[in-house]
Parts: structure tokens; sequence; C-alpha cells
């Protein structure tokens, strides 16, 4: 991504980046999890006319992406 992510300016997500690296990996990893499940949520949700549900799941697999870019990164302060 070429923008700070906004998750970011959050103190909590300055926490997570402040976590050990092994933490933020296996983190990481249930988000990239994560992401997937709720695009396959959304694009159900989408192909039933549940529109709704179908912007949920799909901003859920948004902010999973956000996150687990953010803990890829290695920490610079």
């Amino acid at each position: 991504m070429g923008y700070e992510n906004p998750l970011l300016r959050l103190p909590a997500g300055q926490a997570l980046r402040r976590l050990p690296k092994a933490d933020r990996e296996r983190i990481e990893a249930v988000m990239r999890e994560l992401r997937d499940q709720a695009n396959t949520e959304a694009e159900t949700a989408w192909r039933r006319r549940k529109g709704p549900m179908a912007a949920y799941w799909r901003a859920v697999a948004t902010y999973a992406r956000h996150l687990a870019h953010a803990l890829s990164k290695e920490v610079s302060e």
C-alpha cells in the first residue's frame, strides 16, 4: 500500500506493531485467513441478494487486510 495505514494512527494500532515479531506473524496469518473467509461470505451474501450483509463482510475483509499489512511491516520508531 502506498499510503499511511489509518489504523496505525490509533494507539491500539501502534501497540500491535510493537508486539514481538513471532506474535505479529501469528496474528497476521489469522487476519489473512479472516480476510479470505470474509470475502467468501461477502460473495455468498451478494449471490443471495443480501446487499447489507455483503457490504458488512467486505468491510470485515478490508479491515483484516489492513491489519495484516500493518503487522507485516517492520516497526520504525
